[in-house]
């Protein structure tokens, strides 16, 4: 039986550990949450111990330890078959790892503009063309991916392409990103699962204030 350990950084400002730890808790697969503090000034010296990368997440499995928050969900989708964390369809399933690379590789300029902040009252922030094409970019990839699953998940069944763009529905949340009517649909789907209210009632009791992180 695999012994999952998720080491997380602030429910708060951490996007890349609000990907594993959704798409887990969504799929039903048992783990023990770890949650470390950043401690940006400093360089994080208490994630040395567990991290490789000095960052977070990482997901241990005994003495195995995995990083970065897509191979930590492709682990679990090859560890738990039958969680369904992949469409089964077999070209399907490369559309939804397609854009998963995507959105793990990309979106940097509205990454950087728009931090995830759950604490953050919500307000629009002027942003630039770079910005609002990542916008355009992700709401295409939303739109597309509804109209041929029929929703309320990208794929119909919650996969692991929704897992890593939940800190984008939180980004447009946010900083009112978009009225398109594609993001309200799919957005109302992705916060109204128990696995999302849970992490954003314990963000948002979070003492913590990365100045960093703050738009």
């Amino acid at each position: 039986m695999p012994d999952f350990q998720l080491f997380i950084g602030n429910k708060n400002y951490s996007s890349w550990s609000l990907r594993p730890w959704i798409g887990l808790k969504q799929a039903g697969i048992p783990f023990n949450e770890e949650l470390v503090p950043f401690d940006f000034k400093n360089g994080n010296p208490d994630f040395r111990p567990f991290s490789p990368t000095m960052k977070v997440p990482i997901l241990k499995d005994g003495s195995l330890t995995v990083w970065e928050s897509l191979a930590i969900l492709e682990y679990a989708a090859d560890v738990f078959p039958d969680a369904s964390l992949w469409p089964g369809d077999v070209g399907l399933r490369a559309q939804a790892r397609a854009i998963s690379a995507e959105m793990h590789a990309g979106f940097g300029a509205l990454r950087s503009a728009c931090p995830m902040n759950m604490h953050r009252k919500p307000g629009r922030i002027a942003i630039d063309g770079k910005v609002r094409a990542d916008i355009d970019r992700i709401i295409d990839i939303w739109r597309e991916c509804l109209d041929r699953s029929g929703g309320p998940f990208l794929f119909g069944g919650f996969t692991i392409a929704d897992a890593m763009y939940a800190p984008v529905v939180s980004r447009f949340a946010t900083y009112l990103l978009s009225d398109d009517a594609t993001v309200s649909t799919y957005s109302s789907a992705m916060t109204s699962l128990p696995a999302w209210i849970e992490w954003q009632e314990a963000a948002v009791k979070e003492p913590w204030v990365v100045e960093e992180e703050e738009v």
